[in-house]
């Protein structure tokens, strides 16, 4: 799945900046850096005034966030063994799609001000490592979301834009997949070691949850 999300959303989100170039003032592309979870950084397209009267501004994005995955011992002992040996290694990241409705405020001008809503999908990939002990295996999770949030754009010049944004994002609980283990919100588990559960394994592993976002970055006005 993980595979299929950047091979797909990536060019999809790529494609749709390219077909709006033309497009005067009312598309933009543009990235960010911040915390969202763990050091993110994120890249967008942002569509506006492409309806009559519609009050709503479109923005796409996608982005990568470099996380703490979890803890290491209780990770092996959920997903693998009970072993003990070893030094533990561990490196986590989250890809996330994030697809927002704008809304325009007049809250701080001259800079343009924006409350915005939408819907969030994550891929999340935890790698454990022992070294010397003979383990090394990934936990994933691809939870879906929705986010909510406040985003201010400072003009720089008629192309650039200054933007800083604050919200938070809430992910829905998701399986939890490791070696030949998956831990299921419904309880439907497979090859669970011992009487743990899905609240073990989602208590040692830090997937998505609840991920508050802060991110400054710029945005760049396509157009002739």
């Amino acid at each position: 799945m993980k595979k299929s999300f950047r091979q797909i959303l990536l060019p999809l989100f790529i494609a749709t900046s390219i077909c709006n170039q033309g497009m005067a003032q009312t598309a933009a592309v543009g990235f960010s850096i911040g915390h969202n979870g763990g050091l993110s950084v994120k890249i967008h397209g942002l569509l506006s005034n492409f309806a009559q009267g519609f009050p709503l501004a479109v923005k796409l994005g996608i982005g990568y966030t470099s996380v703490d995955p979890g803890n290491a011992a209780d990770a092996r002992r959920i997903f693998i063994n009970d072993n003990t040996n070893g030094t533990p290694e561990q490196s986590g990241h989250i890809w996330d799609f994030r697809g927002d409705l704008l809304y325009k405020m007049n809250w701080f001008p001259p800079a343009q001000s924006f409350i915005y809503a939408g819907i969030r999908y994550a891929s999340f990939s935890g790698d454990f490592k022992y070294v010397g002990g003979n383990e090394d295996f990934e936990v994933v999770s691809d939870p879906w979301g929705i986010g909510a949030g406040l985003e201010i754009h400072f003009p720089m010049n008629n192309r650039l834009d200054l933007v800083s944004t604050v919200g938070i994002d809430y992910y829905i609980n998701s399986e939890l997949q490791g070696h030949d283990t998956v831990y299921s919100p419904d309880g439907e588990n497979i090859n669970a070691h011992h009487d743990y559960t899905y609240t073990d394994a989602d208590k040692a592993i830090n997937q998505p949850k609840i991920e508050f976002l802060i991110m400054i970055g710029i945005n760049y006005h396509l157009g002739h």
